[in-house]
């Protein structure tokens, strides 16, 4: 049986595919919130990803990650473009195993407009705002605030500022509640995703606080 990209996303939203097919998106961080940020927008048919990391997949990644023990001693740029391919593989990944900093930023994301920021350290994190938000015209989807087993309902999205949303619960935080889950992990995820769904298809009429 041949597949065919529309029947991979006929239940989608009607008269999205081609907007989405068009958009390119580059995920920073392929742990927890990029592993799944990147299935989900897989998922929704977005037309090139591109994505980088330089880490390697471990046995604690799985407990909210997307990669499986077959993957474990992978690089996760090869594991995420391996999961990718089984979900859609009409997604166009660009990967690089490599570790953002200052020097690099801008190489990276190149001419990109939308970025998810889905890094774990938090010096990291400020790096990416400091450059990308005062010093380009991209607009960043960033998270924190996931930790521990808190209600769902307390995760949500604000815009911050025209081009940079931020999606958390606004206090917790993995030193203090020492743990992270995939359930949390995957709702900001999924908060991640959805924020950049929406910038693509001009949904992005938000309040301050988008629930």
């Amino acid at each position: 049986m041949e597949l065919k990209e529309e029947d991979l996303l006929k239940r989608n939203v009607k008269g999205i595919s081609e907007k989405l097919k068009k958009t390119r998106v580059c995920i920073l961080g392929l742990g927890g919130l990029g592993s799944n940020v990147a299935v989900l927008l897989a998922r929704a048919g977005i037309g090139y990803l591109k994505l980088a990391d330089f880490d390697m997949v471990e046995a604690s990644n799985l407990n909210r990650q997307q990669y499986r023990i077959s993957h474990i001693g992978m690089k996760k740029t090869e594991a995420i473009k391996s999961i990718i391919r089984e979900i859609n593989p009409f997604v166009e990944t660009d990967i690089l195993d490599i570790k953002v900093d200052r020097e690099n930023i801008y190489s990276i994301v190149g001419d990109i407009e939308i970025v998810v920021e889905a890094f774990d350290r938090a010096e990291t994190k400020a790096m990416l705002m400091e450059e990308l938000l005062t010093n380009t015209n991209k607009i960043v989807v960033s998270a924190s605030g996931m930790a521990g087993l808190g209600s769902a309902n307390e995760i949500v999205t604000k815009k911050i500022k025209d081009n940079f949303y931020l999606v958390g619960d606004n206090y917790s935080d993995y030193e203090e509640y020492l743990g992270i889950m995939s359930t949390r992990v995957m709702i900001c995820a999924a908060h991640q995703a959805n924020v950049v769904l929406r910038l693509i298809l001009g949904e992005e009429k938000f309040k301050k606080v988008i629930q």
